[in-house]
């Protein structure tokens, strides 16, 4: 229950720091130039963060890691700016509604070929109602 719990309390921290970035964009009028910004201070404490826990040597083996995955980081900047450059358009309620729905149906994707660590969960047609379910309710939190 913690982590289903957990994973709640990103999302509403994930749609506060995603509306936070974009508004500095505005303030700045430079979506760029916030996104470097967040990403800079993002990997000072991510630094200081790994410094301070256990397990500093885990960084050794990065090397038998598919260089591949690393692209992560970069995807995660690209992401951020287009939501940095989103939010203002269309409101954060729909960027992060449509972004929820984006992520609900690529999780379950991801799940169902077990990509990258996530366990094996196959794709149901109770996993497809729900699909359809939450689409359905981003368009209408998105549209009406």
């Amino acid at each position: 229950t913690f982590y289903y719990l957990l994973a709640f309390a990103v999302g509403l921290v994930i749609a506060a720091h995603l509306a936070m970035n974009a508004d500095v964009g505005e303030k700045i009028v430079n979506a760029r130039a916030a996104n470097a910004a967040f990403w800079v201070i993002g990997a000072a404490v991510a630094v200081v963060i790994w410094l301070a826990s256990p397990g500093r040597s885990a960084i050794t083996r990065l090397k038998e890691v598919n260089p591949l995955l690393l692209l992560a980081g970069a995807m995660g900047a690209a992401l951020v700016l287009a939501i940095a450059m989103i939010i203002p358009r269309i409101g954060a309620g729909a960027t992060n509604v449509l972004q929820l729905a984006g992520q609900v149906i690529a999780g379950i994707l991801i799940s169902q070929f077990a990509l990258w660590s996530s366990p094996q969960e196959s794709i149901t047609a109770f996993k497809v109602l729900g699909v359809a379910v939450m689409v359905g309710g981003a368009c209408m939190a998105v549209m009406l």
